[in-house]
């Protein structure tokens, strides 16, 4: 067991045993001759006392030697025990986060059972909403990202740097066979076509890559988009000298935090490199300043790369930020069955603060009237390879209103299953100055609620639930009201 679990371990019990006392550290220096600065450093798991100085503790505070230094903790303590021994702490980056360990183990050695009641408290959550460890990891790099705003200068570079020494012309769209030639000439990279599709059971995967041959296997039903973005992601971990990496596209499961990590940054690099920063910066700067929304120009931009519309919708919420200072807005990805009444909420980013819509975990009914949904209903119906439409979303709840853009497409592994990408981007004044088009009268505006229970929508023919939870909420409000008006009655 590693050294550092065993000190912080005895830190924490010779802490918890000192205050049960009615210890101060002063007291328990002077009644065991250690310097108060040495039984700090332990108590913070620091430092880890001789034998004999164990002795002198276990006498002066009258604790049988064996129950000193064994590593099983009370009730209280056990879950940071837990937290501990998982190695969580080394498993994360925390760095990336701007946190160092020691800091955190601090808070931890300082108040122990104040972080213990937290830790309960959200495995509590955890296990009532069933968030896996892989939730836990891909929750921790979309924080990332949104801390980041989304925009890595560092994964930008190495783009431009491996388009340098490759001689890719970022000014033209990039093919799927640009970049097998450098897979193969210079990883020395296997493409076999034909082995995924002997086995039904995936039917889900993209690719695999055995890294032992160097063999990447391909699904046959890609199309060029796909393969592209697979050959991109697959450069940036040669290029990027990432070793700790997924082997599957999509994922199965994830085995360490890094894997997760590595996996958005082989991603961002590929979505990076299909669609270059300057030149998309180029087309949205003069679209944004036309008076009219043109959705025949906005889809050929979309078009004029080699990417599928969920690719394009992301490297928005990258650009969007950096180059136009817009912070303030959301990517949703929802996914539905042909002929169900289900949509499920798969994949989400919000910039500056939790915008509206946002995930639910309590089998609530999405409103119906967001265009995310909408337009699932519509090619589920028209059959089209690709659905657009924008919509002003005014959340009445909220008192906020969102420009929305969403496309729908197929899935082309799965029979009748439909997936839609939308951003969002909050209606303010900065937002009125970079956008002409908001004030064309053709975008239509469009009353939202957040999911059917919480609505106050009425009269609504797309309504699939009541408004179970805005009552209960009418009806404590209204129950808070006359308890106060009892409390002023009989005060006199």
């Amino acid at each position: 067991m590693e050294k550092s679990y065993i000190k912080l371990i005895f830190g924490l019990k010779l802490k918890q045993i000192r205050i049960d006392k009615n210890l101060s550290l002063f007291g328990l220096s002077k009644l065991s001759g250690l310097s108060k600065s040495y039984l700090n450093e332990i108590e913070k798991g620091k430092k880890y006392p001789k034998p004999e100085k164990i002795i002198v503790l276990s006498e002066v505070l009258d604790v049988p030697y064996d129950e000193m230094v064994s590593l099983k903790l009370d009730k209280n303590l056990a879950p940071v025990g837990e937290i501990l021994k998982s190695n969580i702490l080394n498993e994360i980056p925390l760095d990336i986060f701007g946190i160092k360990e020691s800091n955190l183990i601090d808070i931890i050695a300082n108040a122990p059972s104040k972080v213990n009641a937290f830790i309960s408290t959200i495995i509590k959550i955890a296990q009532n909403y069933n968030l896996s460890r892989e939730s836990f990891f891909l929750a921790s790099v979309r924080s990332y990202q949104e801390a980041n705003n989304n925009y890595f200068d560092d994964l930008e570079n190495e783009v431009k740097m491996f388009s340098k020494a490759y001689q890719i012309d970022l000014t033209k769209p990039v093919s799927s066979n640009e970049l097998l030639e450098i897979l193969v000439e210079e990883y020395g990279y296997n493409i076999n076509d034909s082995e995924l599709s002997k086995d039904e059971a995936l039917v889900n995967l993209r690719s695999v890559f055995v890294p032992k041959t160097r063999t990447l296997l391909l699904a046959n039903g890609i199309n060029e988009a796909q393969r592209t973005f697979i050959y991109a992601k697959e450069i940036a971990y040669n290029f990027m000298n990432i070793e700790s990496r997924l082997y599957t596209f999509p994922w199965i499961k994830f085995r360490i935090f890094d894997e997760v990590l590595n996996n958005f940054y082989a991603s961002y690099f590929a979505g990076a490199l299909i669609i270059p920063k300057d030149r998309l910066t180029s087309q949205l700067k003069t679209f944004f300043e036309k008076r009219n929304f043109d959705k025949k120009v906005f889809i050929e931009i979309m078009e004029n790369y080699n990417a599928s519309p969920e690719s394009f919708y992301q490297r928005l919420t990258n650009i969007l930020a950096k180059e136009f200072s817009i912070y303030n807005l959301f990517f949703l990805r929802f996914t539905h069955k042909s002929g169900s009444e289900k949509f499920d909420l798969t994949k989400e980013l919000h910039l500056s603060h939790q915008h509206s819509p946002r995930a639910n975990e309590s089998n609530e009914h999405y409103c119906r009237r967001w265009v995310s949904l909408s337009v699932l209903e519509k090619i589920s119906l028209s059959k089209k390879e690709h659905e657009f439409d924008i919509q002003i979303s005014n959340y009445i709840s909220d008192k906020t209103k969102y420009l929305v853009f969403t496309s729908a497409t197929k899935d082309p592994f799965k029979g009748h299953q439909y997936r839609s990408i939308s951003i969002g981007l909050l209606l303010n004044k900065q937002l009125t100055r970079r956008l002409a088009f908001l004030e064309d009268k053709s975008i239509k505006t469009q009353d939202v609620g957040l999911t059917c229970e919480r609505c106050s929508i009425k009269n609504c023919d797309l309504r699939q639930s009541s408004p179970t939870i805005l009552e209960k909420k009418v009806k404590n409000r209204e129950v808070e009201t006359i308890v106060s008006q009892l409390n002023s009655k009989f005060l006199s």
